[in-house]
């Protein structure tokens, strides 16, 4: 089995005259005890793959893959969303690269239709390993996303994308019942603005013909590269895995490519209100 190789961004640094430290993907470095192990040794087998049947070394190699410094090749594990299938639906300049960049993490990237998504949401053949991402180049149509939104309700994962004017919005990934869907969204949106009458009534179509800007090589890049993001995040085992990016909606301004975060969550249902009691007033 091939040996495990010291992490992307992380590395060894021999301190002159001090001890030696690992310095961490996220820039910190830490003190290194190799204890009875080789540093010369251990560091030929973190960088190289070179086998040491020192079981020392073997032993603190072993502390640095359980601790995140090191990791398994690719060539051997796969990609990080291998096993994983991602169903594209919409605009073909956003699904495209999202497509590439999901294959090279080893998913397996597949065109899907409105109709199989909605066999998915009824519960036909979905599963925990599928993820749904649906990207338009326009405001959502009224209720297109309506069905799409009890996909999380059967474990399969929906992320999607849609363009307002020179905005273009990553909604968060629901993975879960009770996460945030595009109609949470929605309500979120409203909630948030004193223009809501105008912003419901531009969502329902009474606008102007659109005339852009639509995303161009760098942009559409740039958002499939965020919506890659939030696929490797879901493809974390465990039953919090992702959370950030299931509560995260971004805004894409496609005038300057910046992007702005804001935390949104859920909205829980609301009991109907009591009817008026009968009587005198």
């Amino acid at each position: 089995m091939t040996s495990s190789r010291l992490a992307p961004g992380a590395g060894i640094v021999t301190v002159p005259g001090g001890r030696p430290a690992v310095r961490t993907a996220e820039g910190e470095f830490l003190h290194l005890d190799t204890g009875a192990a080789d540093l010369a040794a251990l560091t030929r087998r973190l960088v190289s793959g070179e086998a040491a049947s020192d079981a020392e070394v073997a032993r603190v190699a072993a502390a640095f893959e359980r601790e995140g410094h090191a990791v398994r090749p690719a060539s051997e594990e796969g990609g990080r969303l291998t096993g994983r299938t991602v169903l594209l639906l919409g605009d073909a300049r956003l699904t495209g690269p999202l497509a590439r960049y999901a294959t090279a993490e080893g998913a397996l990237a597949r065109h899907a239709t409105p109709e199989h998504v909605a066999r998915l949401a009824d519960g036909e053949g979905a599963d925990a390993s599928t993820a749904v991402v649906w990207c338009l180049d326009e405001p959502v149509p009224p209720g297109l996303w309506d069905v799409a939104d009890r996909l999380p309700a059967h474990g399969t994962a929906w992320l999607r994308c849609h363009r307002e004017g020179a905005h273009l919005w990553t909604e968060p990934l629901a993975a879960a019942p009770g996460d945030v869907t595009s109609a949470h969204v929605r309500l979120r949106r409203l909630a948030a603005t004193s223009a809501h009458r105008q912003l419901a009534a531009y969502w329902a179509g009474h606008r102007t013909p659109d005339n852009g800007p639509h995303p161009g090589e760098a942009a559409a890049a740039l958002v499939a590269a965020l919506l890659t993001a939030d696929l490797l995040a879901w493809a974390v085992p465990g039953p919090n895995s992702g959370l950030p990016a299931r509560r995260r909606l971004r805004r894409v301004d496609l005038r300057d490519l910046t992007v702005t975060e804001h935390p949104v969550l859920p909205v829980p249902p609301v009991a109907p209100l009591p009817g008026r009691e009968s009587g005198p007033a």
